[in-house]
């Protein structure tokens, strides 16, 4: 295999330069060090610029659980792509490995779910890290074996709790879900109305007739439902 690229992104600045110069003492590994959600992106788009891609990318979880500024900083916070989904949608190519202080079942869950390829303790050893770099580049996938059941079962209410959430989505109008798709976009209400040739009464009265049948109480509890079922933001 050529050489390696790693991209480690944790918000301890310390810990993610020395990992990453440790990483590249290695040889055949060449590592570089970020400290937030934004920065990793950045750094992967100038590598795809550049025509050198990184093949992993080493990420501390809490950049998607507040941890770290979003992946797309500008905007309303409910624009911002987490890290790790923004990796998928726009860098396939690269690997993700989460990298944990701790295992925690429902996190790990959340991560797998959304497209990680291994999860391991920022307390390995080196070896034991390029171990699992390795592997996900052959395509495996990196579970602590006291953390698998923990995970299979939280993967598993998970997808009952996603299958009944696109039921619930099943029960809106096409314009409810519209509009739905709208505010997914990251449109406010002036806008939707705008975009679907609507009056801001009409938008107001689509979107309590959404939030009743959801049986949630906000916007954006009923936006993070329509996430969790897969329903795409209008384009």
């Amino acid at each position: 295999m050529d050489r390696i690229r790693v991209l480690v992104a944790d918000g301890h600045r310390v810990f993610a330069e020395s990992l990453a110069t440790a990483l590249t003492a290695e040889q055949g590994v060449e590592a570089v060090a970020v400290v937030s959600a934004a920065a990793a992106v950045r750094e992967l788009e100038r590598g795809g610029t550049g025509g050198v891609l990184f093949d992993v990318l080493l990420m501390d979880p809490g950049l998607d659980e507040g941890g770290g500024d979003g992946a797309e900083s500008a905007g309303p916070p409910d624009r911002r792509q987490p890290l790790l989904a923004a990796v998928n949608d726009r860098f396939p190519e690269v690997r993700a490995v989460m990298l944990a202080t701790r295992d925690d079942p429902r996190l790990a869950a959340r991560a797998f779910d959304a497209g990680a390829h291994g999860w391991v303790a920022k307390d390995s050893s080196l070896s034991r890290l390029l171990q699992v770099v390795r592997g996900v580049l052959r395509g495996e996938t990196h579970v602590p074996p006291l953390l698998l059941t923990g995970v299979l079962r939280e993967l598993s209410r998970a997808r009952r709790h996603r299958t009944e959430h696109q039921r619930l989505m099943e029960s809106l109008t096409p314009r409810e879900l519209e509009v739905l798709r709208c505010m997914l976009a990251g449109l406010g209400r002036k806008a939707v109305a705008e975009r679907l040739y609507l009056s801001p009464h009409t938008v107001r009265t689509h979107m309590q007739n959404v939030l009743s049948k959801l049986g949630v109480h906000s916007t954006l509890a009923a936006v993070a439902m329509a996430r969790r079922a897969g329903v795409p933001p209008m384009e």
